[in-house]
C-alpha cells in the first residue's frame, strides 16, 4: 500500500525548553481513501502533532526532530510560501471549534470563496457559483451564503469548515475533534458527510479524536497516544479488539456499554508504576 503522509520521528518542543518533549518520536501512516483516528486523552499531543504536519505550530514551540512525507515530498523542507501553497489547496483541515476558527466580521461566502481565490484563481460569477455549490454540497442552502458565523448553529458552522477545507479537493483532509461540541443527532450527520466526501473525492482523512464510538464508526486504522507517544497502532479491527497496550485497555474500559449496565471504571495509572520498574 502506498502511504499519502508518512510521520517519521516527529518531535516537538517548546522553543525555550527543548529538553520537555510535547510530541515525542510519533511515527505512522496515512493512505488515500482510509481514515486514520488519532485517539487519546486531552494533552496527549494529537493536535500539536497536526499543528506540526501543518507547519502551523505557535511561535513558542518548535519542531525538534522528525519528517513529514506528503506525496513523496518532505514538508519540513518546505519554505513558508511553498507550505501556503500546500494548506488548503493539497491538505485541507477543520479545527476544533469553528465559532473561533471562522472570522466573526466576514460572511460565510467570502471566507470560503477566499482559498478558491488564492489557490484556484477563482473570481467573479464562477467563484460565487463553486462556493454556492459547496455549501449545497455540506447541507447549507446556497441563499445563506451571506450569513455571518453567528447566524447559523453549531452544526451548520462545522458544516461551513468542511465546505473550506474541502474547496480545492485536496487529497487529505485532518479533522481534529470536528464534533466534539456538537450533539449526537448532528455529530451522525457530519460523521456521514465526512464519510461521503472522503468516499467520492478519495481522500485519506487524519481523524483526532477521544471519542472510541467515532473510532468504530469511521476508522480503518488507529493511532493511540499517550503523553506524546505513540503506544499502539494497527488496524481498527485489531486495537479496539484486542488492545496489547495497557493504556488502550484502559481507554476502552472507560467507555460505557449500550445498556449502560457496565460501571464507568476510571483510569488506573498504577500499570505506569509496573511498567517503569
Amino acid at each position: 500500500m502506498s502511504h499519502l503522509l508518512r510521520i517519521e520521528g516527529l518531535t516537538v518542543t517548546p522553543a525555550a525548553n527543548p529538553q520537555r518533549l510535547l510530541v515525542d518520536n510519533v511515527s505512522f501512516a496515512l493512505a488515500a481513501g482510509r481514515t486514520t483516528c488519532i485517539v487519546g486523552e486531552s494533552g496527549s499531543g494529537k493536535s500539536l502533532s497536526a499543528l506540526a504536519i501543518m507547519g502551523l505550530l505557535p511561535s513558542a514551540l518548535q519542531r525538534q526532530a522528525g519528517h513529514v512525507v506528503f506525496q513523496g515530498h518532505d514538508l519540513t523542507t518546505f519554505t513558508p510560501a511553498q507550505m501556503r501553497d500546500i494548506r488548503g489547496k493539497r491538505i485541507g483541515m477543520i479545527f476544533q471549534e469553528p465559532m473561533t476558527s471562522l472570522n466573526p466580521v466576514l460572511n460565510i461566502g467570502y471566507q470560503i470563496g477566499e482559498s478558491l481565490a488564492v489557490h484556484l484563481g477563482l473570481s467573479g460569477k464562477a467563484l460565487k457559483s463553486k462556493v454556492s455549490a459547496l455549501l449545497e454540497q455540506v447541507g447549507i442552502p446556497a441563499a445563506r451564503v451571506s450569513s455571518y458565523p453567528d447566524e447559523l448553529s453549531g452544526g451548520q458552522r462545522q458544516r461551513v469548515m468542511i465546505a473550506m477545507s474541502i474547496a480545492c479537493e485536496p487529497a487529505m483532509l485532518i479533522a481534529d475533534e470536528p464534533t466534539t461540541a456538537l450533539d449526537v443527532t448532528v455529530q451522525a450527520q457530519i460523521l456521514a458527510l465526512l464519510a461521503e466526501l472522503k468516499q467520492r473525492m478519495n481522500m485519506g482523512m487524519l481523524f483526532i479524536t477521544h471519542d472510541f464510538g467515532v473510532v468504530a464508526d469511521i476508522a480503518d486504522d488507529v493511532v493511540v497516544m499517550f503523553r506524546g507517544q505513540v503506544v499502539e497502532s494497527g488496524p481498527v479491527s485489531d486495537v479496539l479488539g484486542n488492545p496489547q497496550h495497557p493504556y488502550t485497555r484502559a481507554l476502552l474500559d472507560c467507555v460505557p456499554d449500550a445498556e449502560g449496565s457496565k460501571p464507568l471504571k476510571p483510569i488506573d495509572y498504577a500499570w505506569l508504576n509496573e511498567s517503569a520498574q
